[in-house]
């Protein structure tokens, strides 16, 4: 546990320095200590010093970027293709690097490079095989969280989880825990209703921001944020459609990066601050007692 935090914390502060650096030519010095400031305090960045991926897969995904924004393909690449090994979310990274490779003056040499990025990500499914005959033995555990492909991909997760919305509403509005607007859950009815509107407001706020990032900062930060929102959409959770979406947001940092270059007036980052501190105390709490988070 010792050396997963350590290795967590390691990661988030390199993850911080190259954010710095990768936003610092688009919104200024002052623009780029407001991304790193906004993602140190958001509400899910308790799991950056946690044992999970979120610290390393951010530091690669921020990598990828970084170099291939300084047209150093073969790097790009190979953090994306690390980034695919640490989480299947990864994949979001290649339409982003495809339309930097696409219009690179080394048009040729860029998309060459990218094979690195899909070649890295077979290698432990190729493990697998070779050492378990299971080449998919990594994604087993997932039957166990209830999460299912949807027939109608990211729209099938996105009407289930505005159906489950619209009965929080009500669930809330009549205070009934007997009665449930949404049946897809066994827990009490007033928390399933809060936690599914919650993730719905954090699904649309980044979504918001994806486009703020997409006009600001070109498309492949748009492509990239936009393509990690679709996979959890493709594959929601039977009794809250969006579960651990607030923690999926985490790491779409184009997002902090349109945060910063909307709140560009001290008291606009005093309240994005206030208000984002205060709910990261509040999930820390919630961790620390053991209820979930995320």
């Amino acid at each position: 546990m010792l050396a997963g935090i350590v290795i967590s914390l390691a990661c988030c502060a390199g993850a911080f320095v190259l954010l710095y650096r990768l936003a610092e030519p688009y919104l200024g010095a002052e623009g780029a200590r407001r991304t790193v400031l906004y993602l140190a305090v958001f509400p899910m960045s308790l799991f950056l010093q946690a044992v999970y991926s979120e610290s390393l897969y951010l530091l690669l995904a921020v990598a990828t970027f970084y170099l291939a924004e300084r047209r150093r393909w073969l790097g790009a690449a190979t953090t994306g293709g690390l980034a695919m090994l640490t989480r299947i979310a990864g994949v979001a990274l290649l339409p982003a690097l495809l339309y930097l490779a696409w219009r690179s003056p080394q048009q040729r040499r860029a998309l060459a490079s990218l094979v690195v990025a899909p070649v890295l990500a077979l290698l432990y499914p190729l493990y697998l095989q070779l050492h378990l005959h299971a080449p998919r033995a990594a994604f087993a555990s997932e039957g166990g969280w209830n999460r299912y492909t949807s027939t109608a991909g990211p729209l099938g997760g996105l009407w289930h989880a505005l159906v489950a919305s619209w009965g929080g509403i009500e669930q809330l509005a009549t205070g009934d825990r007997v009665h449930r607007f949404w049946t897809g859950s066994h827990s009490d009815p007033l928390y399933v209703a809060a936690h599914n509107l919650e993730d719905l407001l954090f699904f649309l706020v980044f979504v918001a921001l994806g486009v703020v990032a997409w006009r600001r900062f070109g498309p492949a930060y748009g492509l990239f944020v936009f393509a990690s929102l679709l996979i959890p959409l493709t594959e929601p959770h039977r009794g809250y459609p969006l579960l651990s979406m607030p923690r999926f947001t985490l790491v779409l940092f184009p997002c902090f990066m349109a945060a910063a270059a909307l709140t560009r007036s001290e008291a606009r980052e005093r309240w994005v601050v206030i208000v984002s501190a205060l709910l990261l105390g509040v999930a820390t709490a919630q961790w620390a007692a053991g209820y979930w988070v995320g």
